[in-house]
C-alpha cells in the first residue's frame, strides 16, 4: 500500500524548507562577518590610513579632502556607507557606517563617538569599539589611503 502525500503536506513542507534556508543563509552571513570583525580588530593598520606606497592597492575615487574631516570627529558618507574619523590631527580611520546591532546607518559623529539613531548604539572614533547601546560588536574597519590632501577608499 502506497501512502501519497496530500497537497497540504507538500505546501507546508516546501514553505518550511524555504523558511529554514532563508534563515540559514542569514545566519551564515552574520557569522562570517562577525568572524572577520574579530579576526581583524578595528583600529589595526588595516583601518588606519597611510600614505600610498608604490605597488599598493589602487585607490578608488576621492572620498573627501583631509580638511573635510574634523579633528576629534568624523564625517559620514551615506552613499558609500563609510564613516571617516580623525581622532588626532593627521590620523585618519575609516569604518563601516552600518550599525552592527540591526543594520541601520549611523547618523552623527559627536563627542568622540559615532552614533546610531535606531537604538542608541555608540562607537568610539578611535577604533569603532562599542561605547554604549545594544550593538554586539565594533563597526568593521574599511581601508582608505591618504595622498596629500585626498582621502580615497581602497
Amino acid at each position: 500500500m502506497t501512502i501519497r502525500p496530500t497537497r497540504r503536506t507538500i505546501l507546508g513542507t516546501g514553505s518550511a524548507v524555504a523558511l529554514l534556508a532563508g534563515c540559514s543563509k542569514y545566519g551564515d552571513s552574520n557569522n562570517s562577518s562577525s568572524q572577520s570583525a574579530s579576526s581583524s580588530p578595528a583600529g589595526t593598520a588595516s583601518s588606519t590610513a597611510s600614505a600610498t606606497a608604490s605597488g599598493g592597492a589602487a585607490a578608488g575615487p576621492e572620498l573627501a579632502k583631509t580638511s573635510d574631516i574634523p579633528v576629534g570627529g568624523g564625517t559620514i558618507f551615506k552613499e558609500e556607507k563609510v564613516v571617516v574619523t580623525q581622532p588626532e590631527k593627521g590620523e585618519f580611520k575609516a569604518f563601516s557606517a552600518v550599525c552592527t546591532h540591526q543594520g541601520c546607518t549611523v547618523s552623527t559623529v559627536s563627542d568622540g563617538t559615532i552614533n546610531c539613531p535606531c537604538h542608541g548604539s555608540k562607537f568610539r572614533i578611535t577604533d569603532a569599539s562599542v561605547a554604549g547601546g545594544p550593538a554586539p560588536r565594533p563597526l568593521p574597519a574599511e581601508k582608505i589611503t591618504v595622498e596629500g590632501n585626498s582621502i580615497r577608499l581602497t
